[in-house]
């Protein structure tokens, strides 16, 4: 197992790409993200943004509190 795990990591290191390929990529989805937005509505982005900000902090929330409940149990 020990040996699959090796291969996996060098093909992971052998396959990373280039800084100059990575910084055209990133370039390259920026422009496509502003392409979409030229596509949506006007008022569109503003409350998925809104609703993606919410559900995020409702995950705090609930890791927040699973943070609690272990510091308590660890004080029992």
């Amino acid at each position: 197992m020990a040996q699959a795990e090796k291969a996996r990591e060098k093909g992971r290191r052998e396959s990373r790409l280039p800084e100059d390929t990575r910084s055209h990529l990133r370039a390259a989805r920026k422009a496509f993200g502003q392409s979409l937005e030229g596509l949506l509505p006007p008022g569109f982005l503003e409350p998925t943004r809104t609703a993606r900000r919410e559900m995020l902090l409702a995950a705090r929330s609930l890791i927040d509190h699973a943070l609690e409940r272990l510091e308590e149990a660890g004080e029992a």
